[in-house]
C-alpha cells in the first residue's frame, strides 16, 4: 500500500480539522491539526475524510457476558468459545473490555478470575482485549442489589475482600463497584486505591455526604448512574450530585439503551457532568444471540427488544452494544462528539490511560480504529472500520 495523506478529519474532543500520514504498513503517522485541508486535498495520494471523525476502538467497562457466556460463571470447557466470541466482539468495534463479574459465591468468582487470566495471556490481535475484571459485587447494599442474588451478597469487610483477591492483582481486577456506606472508615477503599484498583460507587444507599467522602478518598466512578442508587432530588442530590460536583475527576457510567435511563435524562446528564460521562453496555450473556429465554446462575432471564428481564419483570441488563449506545446518545443529544468520546476516550481515562484521543491514535494501525459519520438532518451517527482509498 502506498503512503496516503489523509485530511479534513475530526478528532473527538479536539477543535478544528486534523490530518495524518498513513504509511505503507497502514499505521497513522504525523497526526496534527490541519488548517489548510482544501489545499492539501489537491495533492496526489490524498484521502479526504469529508469531516468524519477518527477515534480509537471502544472500551466497555461493564459487560457481563456475550454469546451465551457469563463472565462470572466461566468453565474451562467454555474458553475456546469465549475466544471466538471475543473475535466477534472486536468486529463490533470494541477494542477492550473489563469483563464484569456480578455477585456470585467467592469460589466461583475466583475461578472466573483465574480462567480470564489464562485467556488474557493467550490472546491475539483478532480478539477484543481482556483488561482486568470489573467486580460488580458482591459487596453491595442489599436494598439496592437489583438483579444480584441476595444469598451471595457479602458484607464489605477487608478480610473478606482479601480472601477474594488472594493471588490476584490489579492486572486481574481493574475495577470494583461497592456501596461506600458499608465502609464508613474507608478501610476497604483505601486498600483498593493502594492496589491500583479503580473504585466505583454503585448498588448503594449512600447519601450525598457519604458519596462525596468516598470520592474524596479516591473512588473514581459512579456505576450505571441513576440505576441502583438514590435518585437525584432537589433537596437530596445523593451520589449523582456528588459525582457531578466532585473536584477531582469522577466519571459517571451511563447505559444508553433508552430503558435503563430515559433519553432526556441521559442528555441532561451529559450537560450536568460535561467531560465525565462514560458509556457502558451492561450487556448480558444473550448479547449477540437471538431473543429468547436464557439461564443465568440458576435463574432465567428473557431477552427481548434489547432488554433483559428476570422472571418477575425486574430489569437485569441489555443486549445493546456500547457503540449502538453511542449512536443512540448522539441521536438524542445531537452531539456526536460527546457520544464518541463517552465510548472511546473516557473509559480509557477512567482507567488512568490518558485523557485525550491523540496518544491513542498516533502510531496505531488504522484498521484497529473507527471512522464515524454524522448525518445532522437525520440525527444519525454511524461507525465503520476505515477503508483506505485514493
Amino acid at each position: 500500500m502506498a503512503e496516503l495523506h489523509c485530511c479534513h478529519l475530526r478528532l473527538p474532543g479536539e477543535p478544528g480539522f486534523w490530518c495524518f500520514r498513513l504509511d505503507e504498513q497502514g499505521v497513522v503517522r504525523d497526526l496534527r491539526p490541519d488548517a489548510s485541508h482544501a489545499a492539501e486535498g489537491r495533492r496526489p495520494h490524498h484521502w479526504d475524510w469529508q469531516g468524519d471523525w477518527l477515534s480509537p476502538a471502544a472500551v466497555d467497562l461493564q459487560i457481563n457476558g456475550l454469546h451465551g457466556l457469563w463472565f462470572a460463571h466461566l468453565e474451562t470447557q467454555q474458553l475456546d468459545g469465549l475466544r471466538q466470541a471475543l473475535v466477534w466482539l472486536r468486529q463490533q468495534g470494541v477494542g477492550a473490555v473489563c469483563p464484569t463479574l456480578t455477585t456470585a459465591p467467592l469460589a466461583r468468582l475466583r475461578q472466573s478470575l483465574a480462567l480470564l487470566r489464562r485467556v488474557r495471556q493467550q490472546q491475539d490481535v483478532a480478539e477484543t482485549r481482556l483488561l482486568g475484571a470489573h467486580l460488580e459485587g458482591p459487596f453491595l447494599a442489599l436494598s439496592k442489589r437489583g438483579a444480584h442474588p441476595r444469598r451471595h451478597v457479602q458484607p464489605l469487610k477487608l478480610e473478606r475482600l482479601k480472601q477474594l483477591m488472594d493471588g490476584f492483582s490489579a492486572k486481574d481486577v481493574a475495577l470494583l463497584t461497592m456501596a461506600p456506606e458499608l465502609d464508613p472508615r474507608h478501610e476497604v477503599l483505601d486498600w483498593l486505591v493502594e492496589q491500583g484498583i479503580v473504585v466505583g460507587i454503585g448498588h448503594t444507599e449512600a447519601s450525598q455526604t457519604q458519596a462525596a467522602a468516598a470520592f474524596a478518598a479516591g473512588a473514581r466512578l459512579l456505576t450505571h448512574t441513576f440505576n441502583a442508587m438514590p435518585p437525584l432530588r432537589h433537596r437530596a442530590p445523593g451520589p449523582i450530585g456528588s459525582a457531578c460536583m466532585a473536584s477531582d475527576p469522577v466519571f459517571l457510567g451511563l447505559i444508553a439503551d433508552g430503558i435503563h435511563v430515559d433519553p432526556a435524562v441521559a442528555v441532561l446528564l451529559t450537560r450536568m457532568a460535561p467531560d465525565r460521562v462514560v458509556l457502558v453496555s451492561d450487556a448480558l450473556a444473550p448479547y449477540g444471540l437471538a431473543e429468547g429465554r436464557y439461564s443465568w446462575g440458576g435463574r432465567w432471564i428473557t431477552a427481548q427488544h434489547g432488554t433483559c428481564r428476570l422472571e418477575d419483570g425486574a430489569l437485569a441488563g441489555t443486549t445493546v452494544g456500547i457503540l449502538e449506545g453511542a449512536c443512540r446518545l448522539a441521536r438524542w443529544s445531537r452531539n456526536p462528539d460527546e457520544a464518541i468520546l463517552a465510548a472511546t476516550a473516557r473509559p480509557r481515562a477512567c482507567l488512568g490511560h490518558g485523557g485525550t484521543v491523540v496518544p491513542h491514535l498516533q502510531g496505531a494501525a488504522l484498521a484497529r480504529l473507527l471512522r464515524w459519520r454524522w448525518q445532522p438532518e437525520a440525527a444519525c451517527l454511524r461507525w465503520a472500520a476505515p477503508q483506505p482509498r485514493v
